[in-house]
């Protein structure tokens, strides 16, 4: 933080004066902007209403990497991203308004695939392999895991399809949603079997 940084902090605060509302989000969006300047800033995070609840975007410099549901604990999820990422982690809406925004159309009906920058860096190996063949499952539609399981080049591991897809850190974005059990059963989801039904519902009405 430079010296003009520290006097624009003494002045809105005053002499010694407890910060209003309005004061703080002058004095966060002043912090935003001289960490994206100097750098500090890895990681942003945002959150949005949704049919299912508040829904929790996290973005690094490469894209979106984290759509996490009410149900998983935003604060676990930011403490979990600042040991696995970096800690240096703050609020920020315009970086991921683009996001929201599609997600918002989606919701509504207006939008059956998304046009965003993602960072499967909190994937691996197998894992990000399933999450490559799910974005190829289209609007309505709906894949096995077995199925899922054969595109990803291994067979035999259907175990280890919905294990990608339990961890899978961009629900809905990533439509593991659209994955369900040989039998015709949905299955589990991170966001609650609810959840997914409630979206495979809505697709499928479109």
């Amino acid at each position: 933080m430079t010296p003009n940084d520290t006097q624009t902090i003494h002045e809105l605060f005053g002499a010694g004066a407890l910060p209003d509302a309005a004061t703080v989000d002058r004095l966060h969006a002043r912090l935003v902007e001289v960490a994206e300047r100097d750098g500090l800033l890895d990681v942003c995070y945002r959150t949005m209403e949704s049919p299912y609840g508040p829904l929790l975007l996290v973005a690094t410099t490469k894209g979106l990497v984290r759509v996490a549901f009410d149900v998983e604990g935003h604060d676990a999820v930011l403490a979990h991203l600042a040991t696995a990422i970096s800690p240096r982690i703050l609020k920020d809406q315009r970086r991921l308004d683009h996001a929201a925004a599609q997600l918002d159309a989606y919701f509504a009906g207006r939008r059956h695939e998304f046009e965003l920058d993602l960072d499967l860096q909190l994937s691996h190996g197998f894992r990000r392999n399933v999450l490559m063949h799910l974005r190829d499952i289209e609007y309505g539609a709906t894949a096995s895991y077995a199925a899922i399981a054969r595109a990803a080049g291994s067979p035999a591991a259907v175990r280890a399809v919905g294990s990608a897809c339990a961890t899978n850190p961009l629900p809905i974005v990533v439509p593991c949603h659209r994955v369900v059990r040989s039998d015709g059963s949905i299955g589990q989801y991170l966001g609650g079997p609810d959840t997914k039904r409630a979206l495979l519902a809505m697709e499928s009405a479109a």
